[in-house]
């Protein structure tokens, strides 16, 4: 009886496995799998804007912690409006979307910011009404 199969196969084999289990975690960080299911709302002022890959990201200051704002990839948050240059820090920001669900995490994924009056709906289809 064989167990294991045969030594030529094991090269062919780890081609095909090792990428699939390398892209596990980030099919799982780009997934909205770490968040609560209920709308979340933060406002602070921002600390650091940072428009790239994977997604666009703030930091917010709220109350002297510092929050983790994470927006849409890049492409996405362009397209509804907001770029490094639409803010600054120091700027007062309302972050609307999902909270971690890891309470120990100041982080969120927002749908939707107001930054100087102006609102960027980042996930347009997911933003409340």
């Amino acid at each position: 009886m064989k167990i294991f199969p045969p030594i030529g196969l094991l090269p062919g084999a780890l081609v095909v496995a090792l990428p699939i289990a390398l892209s596990l975690p980030a099919l799982a960080h780009h997934g909205w799998s770490w968040t609560e299911d209920g709308m979340f709302e933060l406002e602070g002022t921002i600390t650091e804007i940072y428009v790239g890959n994977p997604h666009a990201a703030l930091d917010v200051d709220v109350e002297g912690e510092i929050w983790r704002v994470e927006l849409a990839p890049p492409s996405r948050t362009v397209a509804a409006g907001f770029s490094e240059d639409t803010a600054k820090p120091g700027d007062e920001v309302t972050a609307i979307g999902n909270r971690s669900r890891d309470d120990s995490e100041r982080r969120m994924k927002a749908v939707r910011i107001i930054v100087n009056g102006n609102t960027y709906d980042v996930y347009p289809g997911r933003a409340p009404n």
